[in-house]
């Protein structure tokens, strides 16, 4: 279980940094666990994987502008804020930079004062609890001072904000798009659905916990942060009657594949649930909930690459890597996708 099992070479000019006009243009890399051969297709191939019956599982969080740059009020010193979970009414779990600019008690105000932080208690690793200050409405107030959260490795700025959503992002609450997600249209959803491909919604609101990066030499050291999710009472029938029927579950992306494994280990069937969930999917784990899964291309030595290889096999992946940065496929956020059947 070390690390450096999951490390790969990445071009830099590989990490794909403007998403692509068309969100289904990207290209489609085809994993068959089974007969272990890899395929290149582009995206809306896709709907040549998907069978009658199956159920295409999404999660419809939408990210919020998170991301804040303020000044410390009483030193005029720069704070960056990236707010991550909402705690109750105005207290925040937020990620701070620099933290050591920070003590108890510190005020950060953003926007000449239309919203301040306070911050509550300072935790490890850049984590504080804020809470707080404005008037009105708060996700308006985000609106105006707020940016799109775009991970580090994204160096250009995105001129339309709506490409780190997907199209049916609904429920607000994330610190970070389901970036799986992205390459899905209305069209394409509309065609897999006239397909007799059931299409269900879950939320999982994408935070710390799914970026964060793995520093431990035996991975299974490694602590994940925990998540919050929903499942409603309509997706957890139609998830179990798939089931029944002998169908597939397809889940779109790491955290939809989290929240069904988190619900299916729990309660050994899907089940109508609000809670959190710190589920860490790594080689060993024996998946109970799905039976396929689409997918981005992940930072090495990540807890989603990890996931990955719990699914298809460490040396299998390692291999599909390989054959991608060959091949010149775009990665990470704004590039390609894969699915692994």
């Amino acid at each position: 279980m070390n690390i450096e099992d999951y490390d790969y070479d990445l071009p830099e000019n590989l990490i794909a940094q403007t998403p692509l006009k068309e969100r289904s243009a990207s290209r489609l890399l085809v994993l068959d666990r089974e007969n272990k051969t890899i395929d290149d297709k582009t995206f809306t191939d896709i709907l040549d994987y998907l069978e009658e019956g199956d159920a295409l599982v999404i999660n419809d969080t939408k990210v919020i502008p998170a991301r804040l740059i303020g000044f410390k009020e009483d030193t005029g010193a720069k704070i960056e804020i990236l707010l991550l979970k909402n705690l109750n009414g105005n207290n925040w779990e937020a990620l701070s930079r620099p933290t050591k600019r920070l003590h108890i008690g510190s005020i950060v105000t953003f926007g000449d004062g239309l919203l301040k932080a306070k911050i509550e208690s300072i935790l490890e690793d850049g984590i504080v609890h804020v809470t707080l200050i404005y008037e009105g409405i708060l996700m308006e107030v985000l609106e105006k001072l707020g940016s799109m959260p775009l991970p580090p490795y994204i160096h250009e700025q995105l001129k339309e904000q709506g490409r780190y959503q997907t199209v049916y992002a609904e429920i607000l609450g994330s610190a970070a798009a389901p970036t799986a997600g992205l390459h899905f249209t209305e069209k394409l959803l509309k065609d897999i659905e006239e397909k007799g491909i059931e299409i269900v919604h879950i939320t999982l609101h994408v935070g710390l916990g799914t970026f964060r990066p793995v520093e431990e030499k035996d991975i299974r050291d490694h602590k994940m942060h925990v998540e919050h999710f929903i499942v409603d009472k309509n997706a957890a029938a139609i998830l179990n009657e798939t089931k029944k029927r002998g169908k597939r579950i397809i889940a779109v992306g790491t955290t939809s594949v989290r929240t069904l494994e988190t619900v299916m280990n729990k309660y050994g069937e899907f089940k109508e649930c609000e809670e959190d969930t710190g589920i860490f999917i790594y080689p060993g784990y024996t998946f109970k909930a799905i039976d396929s899964m689409i997918t981005n291309f992940h930072l090495p030595k990540s807890t989603l690459i990890m996931l990955v290889s719990a699914f298809a096999g460490r040396e299998y992946i390692m291999e599909a890597y390989k054959h991608a940065v060959l091949e010149r496929y775009r990665f990470f956020s704004f590039g390609d996708a894969m699915i692994i059947k």
